[in-house]
């Protein structure tokens, strides 16, 4: 038996892939346990880590460095791309409310963690603190981040003795960091009486504009138009819309830029819902008209973009409906119906609504792809090309004054933002960005195990022993105080401001990064808007608490 003792005890590879895989196998069914309406998911790989490593089996330095860092950029990066397509559109309208006070509750964070630093005399390092702001807030790029620039500082010779262990007041912090989120919420609905059906019929009842596109029929009553082109009407109005189909009396057609429109015309109009009024009373009236009469000569078919060369061309310069004579209404991308304007830039695995004759959509759908089996294929050279570059930017030094040696975005922040360009912009390159969902979360949760499981094994020799300790108890309050104090003053702040509760706590859980406090204000509310407020705010918050882990380690270890 002493091959099963050298597998379980030795440090070969084969041990460490063995106790990876016994970790993350274990972590991830336990944490699909539900208490109430939350489960911890993968996070739970981070505490059989613990466990583990308690119990005295550790995996070779050297090799848990590597799997732990390349994890780390595996998340990053995936999380890069798919938020990366919705990062800048998140900074408009509502979202730049959101957004600030997403900001606001970043800055409280840290002003707390800095605070607790000068309450306790300093028996808590800054580095240590770090640790602990990041389990509060439950966010693991932050403490990756926040790992890389010590080993900077480490490497610099700037940092006094060895590499504190900052992942074990990670995990101490981290189950209170979900408990009190979630106590946050009750005491904001208990302060301010909230009575959750007054909630949602007041969400129901709020008419806000969105980019969202709406398909009306409208009868042309404006006599002034008589004679007039579809592109003088748009010049005129100064507001985008698209007609899909028109029907003058006699026949339905497509309509182009120099169709003339005529009193009595009736026209199937695509328009953004904050545009809608303003387009249908400078046209005539909204009307209904049953277009299935129709279906025999035109027929609408969303079709998906496959081909590769279509990846960055806009939608004007395919002129589809002067080769075909068909439209392109709306372009459905990563969960938003967009308006199909003649300058929007398409991208593979966009799905777009196309209008016209049974002929020309089917020469339409050979130009576009609609193979569907080429939207599993993977694009690795977009992922690796990405990550290259990332690392290549997160390696950049970028001085600052009072810091004692250059800041570096490092193997977390710069893949981040590479991913997020790459997301928005890649097809610019010519590069396909994208990647099925699957494929996605598939990187993401294997990254997020593979770091979760390094910081767990090698914070478990120490872990209870910390937490029974005078300083464990210490963390446990630091954490309970930078997650429920920055939560519950922007709570209030919300609430002053009217913002819908449901919205609220969407925004609070996206800005403390916190998967099960999203699950339980989805579990109370029968609406999309905790979950819209949480992807709106995401992607700036994320990057935010990546580049706030570094910089506070750089001014203040």
């Amino acid at each position: 038996m002493n091959w099963l003792t050298e597998l379980l005890t030795g440090n070969s590879i084969a041990h460490a892939v063995l106790i990876y895989a016994f970790v993350i196998a274990t972590g991830v069914l336990l944490g699909k346990i539900k208490i109430g309406s939350v489960s911890l998911g993968v996070t739970f790989v981070l505490f059989m880590g613990i466990l583990v490593g308690h119990f005295g089996f550790t995996v070779d330095h050297d090799i848990m460095h590597f799997v732990k860092e390349f994890g780390l950029i595996l998340f990053i990066f995936s999380i890069g791309l798919q938020v990366g397509p919705s990062f800048f559109t998140s900074f408009k309208k509502g979202g730049m409310l959101l957004n600030s006070l997403a900001c606001l509750l970043i800055l409280l964070g840290i002003g707390v963690t800095l605070s607790l630093f000068y309450i306790f005399h300093g028996e808590i390092s800054i580095p240590m603190l770090v640790g602990i702001m990041q389990g509060a807030v439950t966010n693991t790029p932050g403490l990756g981040a926040a790992q890389e620039a010590l080993r900077q500082l480490s490497e610099a010779g700037e940092l006094a003795g060895p590499i504190p262990s900052i992942g074990l007041g990670y995990a101490v912090a981290y189950p209170m960091g979900v408990i009190g989120i979630l106590l946050t919420f009750i005491i904001l609905r208990l302060v301010f009486r909230i009575k959750l059906d007054k909630e949602e019929a007041s969400l129901k009842a709020q008419k806000e504009s969105h980019e969202t596109p709406n398909w009306i029929t409208i009868k042309i009553t404006n006599e002034s138009l008589a004679g007039c082109t579809l592109a003088t009407c748009q010049h005129m109005i100064r507001r985008q819309f698209i007609a899909s189909r028109l029907f003058n009396g006699n026949e339905v057609s497509i309509p182009s830029d120099e169709t003339l429109l005529q009193v009595g015309d009736i026209v199937s109009v695509i328009v953004n819902e904050a545009d809608e009024k303003a387009v249908t009373t400078f046209l005539g009236k909204k009307i209904e008209y049953q277009w299935e009469d129709s279906e025999n000569t035109m027929v609408s078919r969303r079709i998906v973009v496959t081909q590769s060369n279509i990846n960055g061309r806009t939608i004007g310069s395919l002129a589809l409906r002067s080769v075909y004579g068909v439209n392109i209404t709306r372009v459905h991308r990563s969960g938003i119906d967009l308006l199909a304007r003649p300058e929007l830039y398409l991208q593979v695995g966009d799905r777009v609504t196309v209008v016209g004759s049974l002929e020309a959509i089917g020469k339409v759908e050979k130009m576009l792809g609609n193979t569907l089996k080429r939207l599993n294929e993977p694009h690795l050279i977009t992922i690796f090309l990405g990550i290259f570059v990332g690392i290549l930017v997160g390696s950049i030094p970028i001085h600052f004054p009072n810091m004692p040696m250059p800041a570096k975005l490092g193997l977390a922040g710069g893949p981040l933002i590479v991913a997020i360009l790459l997301g928005r912009f890649g097809y610019r390159l010519k590069l396909i960005t994208y990647t099925t969902q699957s494929a996605n979360l598939m990187l993401r949760e294997m990254g997020i195990s593979l770091f979760l499981a390094s910081v767990g094994i090698s914070a478990g020799a120490e872990f209870v022993d910390t937490v029974v300790s005078p300083d464990g108890l210490r963390w446990i309050l630091s954490g309970v105080l930078i997650t429920m104090v920055p939560a519950l003053i922007v709570g209030v702040i919300g609430r002053l401001l009217k913002i819908n509760y449901f919205t609220l706590i969407g925004m609070i859980s996206g800005s403390c990064t916190n998967p099960p406090a999203l699950a339980y204000s989805g579990s109370i509310a029968n609406n999309d808007a905790p979950a819209v407020a949480y992807s709106t705010v995401y992607p700036l918050t994320m990057f935010l608490r990546i580049i706030c882990a570094q910089f506070i380690i750089l001014l203040f270890a």
